[in-house]
């Protein structure tokens, strides 16, 4: 029994010997206070960047909604002096049938006219088609400056 009595002598020694790790309330209340300041730091930095980039994508719907009422009233413009122009062709060639005196007359009238005709309908879809890319690249621009400054403000933070 000497030996058991020898391993209890032993252990208390060997507990009062260890060394626990302290808690220290002073050190952890630091702590939590470091952490909670840095997390509402980068709250209010995500917020004031949230409200940049909000306030410059109404911005840019409102420069898109701006350039998209300029070129629809541009393109109206566009269509009614067309359509006046074709109006005013068929009425000169109308005309130009009702004087004429021969059959063949008719005929060179009517082809004339309708080479005339598709000329005029060619260079309007030319400058349909110019106004319509300027239209494109008039309305998205405004999207496509703040998406860009979007991306780069993330990449830089």
């Amino acid at each position: 029994m000497e030996t058991m009595s020898k391993s209890a002598e032993k252990n208390p020694e060997t507990i009062e010997s260890t060394a626990l790790p302290t808690f220290d309330p002073s050190m952890a209340t630091d702590q939590f206070r470091a952490v909670a300041e840095k997390g509402v730091e980068q709250s209010n930095e995500a917020l004031a960047k949230f409200k940049a980039g909000s306030e410059d994508t109404q911005k840019a719907l409102k420069s898109t909604f701006e350039a998209a009422k300029s070129v629809g009233n541009e393109l109206s413009l566009k269509t009614i002096a067309a359509l006046r122009a074709n109006a005013e062709a068929d009425f000169s060639h109308l005309e130009a049938l009702v004087i004429a005196k021969s059959l063949s007359e008719v005929v060179e009238l009517q082809t004339t006219f309708l080479r005339k005709r598709f000329e005029m309908g060619v260079e309007q879809a030319k400058e349909f088609q110019a106004l319509t890319t300027k239209a494109a690249t008039d309305v998205s621009k405004p999207v496509k400056d703040a998406f860009e400054k979007a991306l780069k403000d993330l990449k830089a933070a």
